[in-house]
Formats: C-alpha cells, sequence, structure tokens
C-alpha cells in the first residue's frame, strides 16, 4: 500500500444564515478546485452585522485534503 500525504490550507467561509451554512459554504467552494478534502478544523468563529439584526457569519478553516500519488 502506497505511501500517503496530506496538506492543509486555511479558507474562510461566510454566510448570513448560520455558522453551519458559513461551513458549507466554504466545503461547496473549496471542493470546485480542491479534491481529495477529508477534513477540516474551525479556527476562528467571527463575524459583523451587515444590519443591525442579522449578523453575517465568518469561520475560519483549516482542510486537509490528500495529495494525489503520482
Amino acid at each position: 500500500m502506497p505511501d500517503k500525504t496530506y496538506k492543509k490550507i486555511e479558507i474562510v467561509g461566510v454566510s448570513d444564515e448560520s455558522i453551519e451554512k458559513a461551513i458549507e459554504n466554504a466545503h461547496t467552494k473549496a471542493s470546485q478546485s480542491i479534491h481529495n478534502l477529508r477534513w477540516f478544523e474551525v479556527q476562528e468563529i467571527r463575524g459583523n452585522f451587515v444590519e443591525l439584526d442579522k449578523p453575517l457569519y465568518q469561520v475560519t478553516l483549516k482542510v486537509g485534503f490528500r495529495l494525489d500519488e503520482n
């Protein structure tokens, strides 16, 4: 069985619905250009108020993916 090597990068997902939706948005966008995504780690949760009663959620993730075998 060949050895497997992984890489981690940092991405930020954004949503005006929820923290979970921000994570989903980050995953959806990242998976369009990165394949073999395997895991994520939430590094930071933050946000701002676009309007006084509606927050904008921002979630910083480290995502891990397996590098292609040669």
